[in-house]
């Protein structure tokens, strides 16, 4: 290793990063840049630049990411209509790609070699990080201290006692907690009593929505207003895409909207359990796909199902900056030419129900839809389109029929 090597590292200012920044330091002789972006964290940024230099890096770069990963990220993420397996809107994982894109940017701005994050071995987040960091540089060497056999830090317990020892900042005890992934889209719940998935979430896990038992007892409306797919309006007002969803999760948050707790299939092979607080996100993805039904002429929307069961994959695997992603963009961006209107949504004890549906590209036509036959529809045109439909089906059961009898 060369003298003074710079890699740049992904801080969060947490105790895993915490300590990782003084042991690269430490075991390597590495001069570490910590990098943070700030993605709608709340406060967990308070103090960082001092905190990471307190802690042995050579510099702080912080940059303040919140337009770009909603404009960039979260609106494509919701125009495909990307779930992971029926309940998770991939707030995590659909921000490590935008983390690691600037890690690398930082890393060329400062002269850097290498890239490092403090994701664990056993977790998604490992495969996020390098995969974009694969994309993006190849050259970079890329650090990833939890599979270092000389990385003995792999307990929380053993990471507050080097944190002591070492007299790093951290707000940590060695009771066991909540690990809690947080930014604008959502926040994270794993570990502690929750590994047990017989145990029912306590009502003081959650942090940016009320329980259910809390919540008002008369239901709140929104209007969610979208153009060619993008929310632009919230309740008949012009709102930018950072304040829409911060809006919306302190909206949702207060009825107990977006909590999902799931038994998960990691891309690394392991069931995890999770509990997602995702109040905004879950109101826009109710309001987009109400709104869809409306604008998407069936084979296109029954196609798109399929497409974004793949986009989910992808984002869950890191697979952010691949052809195949881009591709299907370019698919969906097609599929929401039309899909303009408002959609009024109905929220009330954790659950958030479209209320009403108009867009000036509505395929759903009155005359057509009522049981009142006019002279748009003649109901006589069905019995040869039946017969023709169901000529395979008649054929094989004719066969089957005479099969039967020979036995």
């Amino acid at each position: 290793m060369a003298k003074n090597e710079k890699v740049v590292l992904a801080y969060s200012g947490g105790l895993d990063t915490s300590v990782i920044l003084p042991w690269l330091k430490e075991t390597y002789g590495y001069d570490v840049i910590a990098f943070a972006a700030e993605l709608g964290q709340g406060d967990e940024l308070s103090g960082i630049k001092k905190k990471a230099l307190a802690s042995g890096a050579v510099k702080c770069v912080v940059k303040d990411l919140r337009r770009e990963f909603v404009e960039e990220y979260l609106w494509r993420l919701l125009k495909a209509g990307a779930v992971y397996e029926n309940g998770y809107l991939l707030g995590t994982s659909i921000a490590r790609p935008l983390i690691a894109k600037y890690q690398v940017d930082v890393a060329h701005a400062e002269k850097a070699t290498g890239v490092a994050h403090g994701a664990t071995g056993k977790g998604n987040d490992q495969v996020r990080f390098e995969l974009t960091y694969m994309a993006l540089d190849p050259t970079l060497k890329i650090i990833a201290p939890w599979k270092d056999p000389k990385f003995t830090l792999t307990s929380r317990e053993a990471a507050v006692d080097y944190a002591r020892k070492h007299k790093i900042p951290i707000d940590q005890s060695k009771k066991k907690i909540y690990s809690r992934d947080r930014n604008l889209w959502h926040i994270s719940h794993e570990g502690a009593d929750l590994e047990d998935p017989a145990n029912e979430p306590k009502d003081n896990l959650f942090v940016i929505s009320n329980p259910v038992a809390k919540t008002p007892n008369k239901p709140e409306y929104v209007t969610i207003g979208f153009h060619e797919g993008v929310p632009v309006k919230l309740d008949g007002r012009l709102t930018s895409g950072v304040k829409l969803v911060e809006t919306l999760n302190a909206i949702g948050g207060k009825h107990a909207v977006g909590q999902v707790d799931i038994v998960e299939n990691r891309l690394v092979g392991m069931k995890s359990r999770g509990v997602y607080e995702t109040p905004g996100g879950t109101i826009l993805m109710a309001a987009h796909s109400a709104l869809e039904t409306l604008t998407l002429e069936r084979e296109t929307m029954h196609y798109k199902q399929q497409v974004a069961l793949k986009y989910a994959e992808l984002v869950y695997y890191g697979l952010w900056f691949s052809p195949l992603r881009e591709a299907l963009d370019a698919f969906i961006d097609a599929t929401q030419r039309n899909v303009t209107g408002e959609v009024r949504l109905k929220l009330f004890k954790g659950r958030c129900t479209p209320a009403g549906v108009k867009s000036p590209h509505s395929l759903y036509q009155m005359n057509l839809a009522s049981f009142k036959m006019g002279a748009e529809y003649d109901q006589t045109d069905a019995k040869g389109f039946i017969r023709l439909f169901g000529l395979p089906t008649r054929v094989a059961g004719a066969v089957n029929r005479k099969a039967r009898e020979i036995d």
